[in-house]
């Protein structure tokens, strides 16, 4: 491992919330809750319009909702008696950011791997 990897792992801690990404990236792990955000991103729900669609009890897809929330994918705000819920983009834009991170990262390795085997090769062949 070289300096730079280790540059490039701190940067990302002083950057980024880490509690938060890893709440971001729980949350969508699950296929119900990625179908909810989907679903969302359509258009506000109410709690029972969320739950209509699935063969779990109301309780279970509270907790889904609870998870969506806790990542801050999902704002919820009270109206009358229901909650209604809508998407938050904005920690999506974040996580998207670093997949970005590591994969510009990654192809830089794999480049440098790659040049490094041609060169390898040439030198063979000389």
């Amino acid at each position: 491992m070289n300096i730079n990897f280790f540059a490039y792992i701190f940067n990302y801690m002083v950057e980024y919330n880490t509690e938060q990404i890893d709440n971001i990236f729980h949350a969508l792990a699950d296929p119900t809750r990625r179908n909810i955000l989907f679903r969302l991103a359509r258009r506000e729900q109410s709690v029972n319009e969320i739950a209509e669609p699935y063969e779990i009890s109301l309780a279970a897809v509270s907790k889904h909702l609870k998870v969506l929330e806790r990542a801050d994918l999902i704002v919820r705000r009270k109206e009358g008696r229901s909650f209604k819920c809508r998407m938050n983009y904005r920690p999506l834009e974040e996580a998207a950011d670093l997949i970005g991170k590591y994969r510009a990262f990654w192809e830089e390795r794999l480049d440098n791997l790659e040049q490094f085997l041609d060169e390898s090769k040439k030198k063979k062949g000389d």
